[in-house]
C-alpha cells in the first residue's frame, strides 16, 4: 500500500522552492537545491511532485495563498474612502520592500520571466497568481471612480493590472542595478500617477500630497 502524502512535507518543499527560486532563479534551481533547503530527501520530493516544473506550478499556487492571506488581513482595508484604500495598498507595497532582493521580490514574477515560453503550465500558474491578486483591487478602484463621478477611458481592471506591472518592473530594476531604491522610486511614481488619475494633485513633501497620504499607510 502506498504511503500517504504528508501535507507538512509538501509545504516544506513549496516554501523551500519559494526561497531558493527567488534567490537564484528557476532555471538555476535544481531538485537537489530544493531538497537541501527543505532538509528532505529526493524520495520525499518525488512522493509529492513529479518534476521540478510540477513543483513550480504548486509553488505559484502556494505563493498566491500565502500572499493573498497577508493582503486580505492588511490594514489598508480599514479606510472608508475607496481611493484611500487603493493608495494605502500602494503604500503597503512600498513598505514591504525591505531586506535582501530575494526577501522582497516576487516568486511568480521571477518564474514568469524565465518560463513564459518554455513552460506554459508555469506561465499560466504565474498569470493566475498575478491577475488574481490584481482582481482584489478592482472593486476599490471601481468604487473610487464612482465616488468621484469619473468617466475614464480606462477600466478598473486595467489600472489594477498596471499596478502589478509597475511593481514587477520595479523589482526588475532593483535586480538589474542591485539597488533597492529603484523599486521604491517606481512605486512612489505609481502612487503619484494614481493620485493624478483621480484628480489628487501631488504638492507636498517629495511631490506627494501630505494631506492625502496622512493616515493611509498601514
Amino acid at each position: 500500500m502506498a504511503r500517504p502524502a504528508n501535507p507538512q512535507t509538501r509545504t516544506r518543499l513549496l516554501e523551500a522552492a519559494m526561497n531558493v527560486i527567488r534567490t537564484q532563479g528557476y532555471a538555476a534551481t535544481t531538485v537537489d537545491d530544493i531538497c537541501t533547503a527543505a532538509g528532505l530527501s529526493k524520495g520525499s520530493f518525488f512522493h509529492h511532485f513529479s518534476s521540478k516544473e510540477d513543483l513550480a506550478v504548486g509553488a505559484a499556487g502556494h505563493w498566491a495563498e500565502v500572499t493573498g492571506a497577508l493582503f486580505a488581513a492588511a490594514d489598508y482595508h480599514r479606510h472608508d474612502d475607496p481611493l484611500d484604500r487603493v493608495l494605502a495598498y500602494i503604500d503597503l507595497r512600498r513598505d514591504l520592500i525591505r531586506g535582501t532582493l530575494p526577501e522582497y521580490t516576487c516568486l511568480v514574477g521571477t518564474m514568469a520571466q524565465e518560463a513564459y515560453e518554455t513552460a506554459p503550465d508555469i506561465r499560466d500558474a504565474c498569470w493566475a497568481s498575478i491577475s488574481g491578486h490584481a482582481r482584489t483591487l478592482v472593486a476599490d478602484i471601481e468604487d473610487a471612480i464612482a465616488a468621484r463621478g469619473l468617466s475614464p477611458d480606462w477600466t478598473a481592471e486595467s489600472l489594477a493590472l498596471h499596478t502589478q506591472a509597475v511593481i514587477q518592473g520595479g523589482f526588475i530594476l532593483a535586480k538589474a542595478s542591485g539597488e533597492t531604491r529603484h523599486a521604491i522610486e517606481a512605486i512612489d511614481h505609481l502612487r503619484r500617477y494614481v493620485e493624478c488619475l483621480f484628480g489628487v494633485h501631488p504638492a507636498g513633501r517629495n511631490g506627494i500630497n501630505d494631506d492625502t497620504r496622512e493616515g493611509t499607510t498601514p
